[in-house]
């Protein structure tokens, strides 16, 4: 039981801190004044977007299995 209450947490953990590091990539992009730095923050933002689309995709997927077989499988 303990296991299961601490993977919540522990995704929570990881959707704050990729929010986090989002937040702060596009806080630098914003405040950089060198065209190319711009061009690497937009990219860096642009795969911790990715990383945490997939991730919550890999959760919900893992939500469908737990909860069984919808309607069309029954």
């Amino acid at each position: 039981m303990t296991t299961n209450s601490k993977r919540p947490k522990r995704r929570d953990v990881a959707l704050s801190s990729l929010n986090a590091a989002v937040a702060a990539v596009n806080l630098a992009k914003e405040l950089s004044s060198v065209t190319p730095a711009k061009a690497v923050f937009g990219t860096v933002g642009v795969i911790l977007t990715t990383i945490r689309v997939s991730f919550l995709l890999v959760h919900v997927e893992r939500l469908q299995d737990e909860m069984g077989p919808g309607h069309d499988d029954q």
